[in-house]
């Protein structure tokens, strides 16, 4: 119990390896000494603690020092004292001669340190070292309550009672088996203990009411860091540094991911509208703060069809931005958040969580305007703000200062050159020019930051002709401003790679991307496009073969354990409930209509309905008499096992009852009485019972020593120690006068 509470300090990283090490050797060294002289006294061990109080004070200021919280985090750094204090105390009870009180003192110790553990880990393996610690935990309380018991209630008493299977091999080998059963029987009984408290605590868990916070603190590291490109300024090369990084950022599970409007999908961040010639920024500095209802729902916008919105549940680690991930045009967002505030370029973010899993459900409608809608849009430029123009319609037309003229060139050049007569033209062959020519053509995908100079994005439209994606994008959304087209640069991520087991995709650092958005007034919509090469781009890594296979169903079981416990909330509880409720009525109807089915064929063979049977009645019956048979035999089964396990069970507690009867143990006292008597020339007779033969030796002591051993040999009694007594000293006078 005690190596299980500290192995969840090591699973949950709230232990180093040296720490484990040293624990281990305390676990095994205490092992070696219990019972020996060797162990500390009670008094020892209480000055021990009293004077490692101010070393664990001193411990307790430099884990709360500033170096130590910004390498580990202000929770963790303070944990990790706690934790050495913990290690500590189970250490010098481990060594000190231990009362029950001791022991009850260390088990509430390793239970300390799960409770440590479960703060510092969400990781589902910390779920196996928990069912590990409580079928330990039951195993130790079973043992500690016996051991009690039989301090109070001794299983023999003197050397006059019972000689326990000794002087025989057999007999020892029968004690081994008899133990091994005990043992196993422990076993049993604690996991058949675990198991009912697990049967009983699941249901309490999925139906106890949510606190309304969702997020569990994760004190196990710190926030991945570096999203430099998801903030109000990105310098060109943001997205590629983030890129080369393949760690975790969240999960995303969404409904029916097989549909058309769903098979794009891009996970949006930030909208930036200003460029300076080297950096993205916004315009605006306004946003807009949400508040959400009871429910933790927040409006963002509005729908033409509720069949045209996508699902999707996020599952994000923890980060160092605030910004909230959606696919584009989220028209609602819910989850456990004090706050939604929305920029002027939509998008979204709320508290920061550098130190915590969030969870949070969107709602967006993907479905744009056909390319027949957009050809025609040959409306001007609204003056006004509109409901997706949040911000005045030239803060998407601005060009930096000292632009390289070759740029808005280079866009006149690719249009005339495909005949392009409208916005929506114009934006595809721009980025089919950028995008489509990856296989051997002018532009070409790299992690390598190459273009330089005081102008990066001529340099490499015009001389690298090579770079990651917000090159592409910036390049994309100038070379349209140039030509008088609205455009923005959007940063986000790609939608990742998708595990099966899960059913959600898994994005990376490396799925970082940054795409163009342009905005068509007719209809009032910001369009998605991509001019980025799909060739060389990177991807969060797929491990292949059986690695990669356990790899996603160890995923698939985090996102379980993530989604149903760690941040199971309000929410995940009424979404539980609803399936529950309609797989439960689907069952339901599928049960009636099988019944309805089964009737009618039944009805259909008693009554030789036509057409399917025959003619005759007999015909009928013959049809049906398989079915009756099978029906009888499947009712008959279980009589039969009731029978055959009745019959077995009687069998065994025979062979129980025999196995008694010979390995009864030997009455040593009656032995004595038997040895003096023969010394005195009286011998039992065969025909004689044990109580006949006392009487005919007109001895009282021997009676009274027949009557004790009936008691012991046949009624498997003990005496007490008044009958010992009295027992000693008949034998005692029986033997003197034997001597005499």
């Amino acid at each position: 119990m005690i190596a299980c509470g500290a192995l969840a300090l090591v699973v949950s990283g709230g232990m180093g390896v040296w720490l484990a090490f040293l624990m281990t050797g305390a676990l095994v060294v205490s092992w070696a000494l219990e019972g020996r002289g060797w162990q500390l006294s009670e008094r020892a061990g209480l000055v021990i603690v009293l004077l490692s109080l101010p070393l664990f004070y001193l411990d307790w200021k430099i884990q709360s020092s500033d170096i130590f919280a910004l390498e580990y985090g202000h929770l963790q750094s303070r944990l990790g004292a706690l934790v050495h204090l913990t290690l500590f105390l189970s250490a010098v009870k481990l060594f000190q001669v231990k009362a029950d009180r001791d022991w009850l003192f260390l088990y509430l110790i390793s239970f300390f340190e799960v409770l440590l553990a479960a703060g510092l880990s969400i990781s589902p393996v910390f779920l196996a070292v928990l069912g590990l610690y409580m079928f330990c935990a039951l195993l130790s309380i079973i043992c500690f309550e016996l051991r009690k018991a039989r301090r109070v209630v001794p299983y023999g008493e003197s050397r006059l009672l019972v000689e326990h299977d000794a002087g025989s091999r057999w007999r020892q080998r029968r004690t081994g088996q008899r133990r091994t059963r005990e043992l196993r029987r422990l076993l049993v009984a604690a996991a058949c203990l675990l198991t009912l408290i697990f049967v009983f605590a699941l249901p309490i868990f999925f139906l106890t009411p949510r606190a309304s916070e969702s997020a569990l603190a994760m004190a196990g590291g710190s926030a991945s860091t570096g999203y430099v490109g998801f903030s109000d300024r990105m310098t060109l090369g943001d997205i590629g540094r983030l890129q080369r990084s393949n760690e975790l950022v969240m999960r995303v599970r969404v409904e029916n991911p097989q549909a058309a409007r769903n098979r794009n999908l891009r996970w949006r961040g930030v909208a930036l509208d200003n460029f300076n010639g080297r950096a993205w920024s916004r315009s605006s500095d306004e946003v807009e703060s949400l508040l959400g209802d009871q429910r933790n729902f927040f409006p963002l916008g509005k729908t033409e069809d509720l069949s045209r919105l996508t699902t999707q549940t996020f599952f994000v680690e923890p980060i160092d931005t605030p910004v909230l991930f959606v696919a584009p045009r989220a028209v609602a967002l819910q989850g456990a958040m004090p706050f939604v505030r929305r920029d002027g370029g939509d998008g979204l973010a709320s508290r920061a969580h550098p130190q915590e899993r969030i969870t949070y459900r969107a709602y967006s409608d993907m479905v744009e305007p056909s390319p027949a809608e957009l050809r025609a849009d040959r409306q001007p430029y609204p003056l006004d703000e509109t409901p997706n123009l949040r911000l005045p319609i030239d803060d998407y037309l601005q060009l930096p200062s000292g632009l390289d003229s070759r740029i808005a060139g280079l866009a006149r050049q690719v249009i005339n050159r495909a005949g392009a007569r409208n916005r929506y033209d114009m934006a595809r062959v721009i980025e089919t020019h950028l995008g489509a020519n990856a296989y051997g053509g002018e532009y070409s995908y790299s992690l390598e930051m190459k273009a330089a100079g005081p102008d990066p994005l001529a340099d490499f439209l015009f001389r690298i002709r090579a770079g990651h994606c917000e090159y592409f994008s910036s390049a994309m959304a100038i070379m349209l401003r140039t030509q008088g087209i609205a455009a923005r640069v959007v940063n986000g991520f790609q939608r990742g790679e998708y595990n099966g087991a899960a059913d959600a995709y898994t994005v990376r650092q490396a799925d970082a991307h940054s795409w163009v958005e342009v905005y068509f007034p007719e209809t009032d919509a910001w369009v998605t496009f991509d001019p980025t090469p799909t060739a060389g781009r990177p991807n969060g890594a797929t491990v292949p073969g059986l690695r990669g296979q356990l790899q996603k169903y160890g995923e698939a079981l985090e996102l379980l354990w993530i989604q149903y416990v760690v941040t199971y909330d309000k929410q995940e509880q009424r979404t539980l409930a609803r399936t529950l409720r309609s797989r439960l009525g689907s069952y339901r109807a599928q049960a009636a209509q099988t019944a309805t089915g089964l009737k009618s064929w039944l009805s259909a063979l008693w009554n030789n309905a036509p057409g399917s049977l025959g003619n005759t009645g007999q015909t009928g019956l013959n049809a049906l008499t398989p079915f009756l048979l099978a029906s009888a035999l499947l009712l008959l089964l279980p009589v039969f096992y009731l029978l055959y396990r009745r019959g077995f069970g009687f069998r065994r507690r025979a062979r129980g009852v025999y196995e008694m009867r010979e390995s009864a143990p030997v009455v040593r006292f009656y032995e004595r009485m038997m040895k003096a008597l023969e010394m005195r020339g009286l011998r039992r007779a065969g025909h004689q019972t044990p109580l006949e033969f006392a009487l005919a030796t007109d001895m009282p002591e021997a009676l009274t020593i027949t009557e004790a051993y009936n008691r012991v040999r046949y009624g498997e009694r003990q005496l007490s120690r008044e009958e010992v007594a009295c027992v000693e000293d008949c034998l005692r006078r029986i033997e003197e006068k034997t001597e005499a």
